[in-house]
């Protein structure tokens, strides 16, 4: 069953998230990750939603490729680049 996983993304300081980009750059692909979706929040429809807020959909063939993707030591060496003040994601697995 395909997995995705939603992350909102709050970037605070653009040249620190702008490498923790570049360092997962393929990571995704790499365990067979698909971007369904990259982009800015267009429009508030309910809740308390930052408008600047940005949102990323991946799909995986699973869970299990999903979490792989997550927990490889190649995102989280990037992952490294962006908590140290680039930016805030916080990410979901929808199944």
């Amino acid at each position: 069953m395909a997995a995705h996983i939603v992350a909102t993304v709050r970037v605070h300081d653009r040249e620190k998230f702008g490498e923790y980009l570049k360092a997962v750059a393929g990571v995704a692909e790499s365990f067979g990750g698909e971007y369904v979706l990259r982009g800015k929040v267009a429009e508030v429809l309910e809740g308390d939603v930052d408008p600047a807020e940005l949102v990323v959909v991946l799909r995986f063939a699973d869970a299990d490729a999903a979490r792989a993707y997550v927990n490889s030591p190649l995102y989280l060496a990037g992952k490294a680049h962006r908590i140290n003040g680039g930016g805030v994601v916080e990410s979901r697995l929808i199944l």
